[in-house]
């Protein structure tokens, strides 16, 4: 079972495409799917990843098929804000793994370069 602390998740040789520009979140995993196919004219089941992002550039939602079933990751900061492209003459731009992996831990640079990190939180 990994930690989840350090959980992160592995793209591997996957394609990952982004949605450009801004998505609803409201969408769940069905109307992501309907953007992935009809949209975007993609295989959803195909070896790749697919990441969405809302207007405020705070909350991600990735999906992916492992064989069996979907997967929807969600993620929502709690401070900073992702570096997302703009919608353009592409609706989607691919990424390499690495890429992808800088991309999520942007939000955690420009978090040290302007806030202090959120460590712990406590509910009285």
């Amino acid at each position: 079972m990994p930690d989840p602390q350090n959980f992160m998740l592995s793209v591997g040789s996957k394609l990952v495409y982004l949605a450009c520009g801004q998505t609803d979140m409201r969408k769940q995993l069905n109307g992501l799917c309907i953007i992935i196919e009809s949209s975007f004219r993609l295989d959803l089941y195909g070896n790749a990843v697919f990441v969405f992002c809302n207007r405020s550039r705070d909350k991600l939602k990735i999906v992916e098929w492992d064989g069996d079933g979907f997967w929807l990751y969600y993620k929502c900061l709690e401070k900073g804000r992702f570096r997302w492209p703009q919608l353009g003459e592409d609706p989607t731009m691919i990424l390499s793994p690495d890429d992808f992996h800088t991309l999520l831990n942007s939000a955690r640079v420009e978090q040290k370069l302007k806030r202090n990190e959120v460590f712990e939180r406590k509910i009285i």
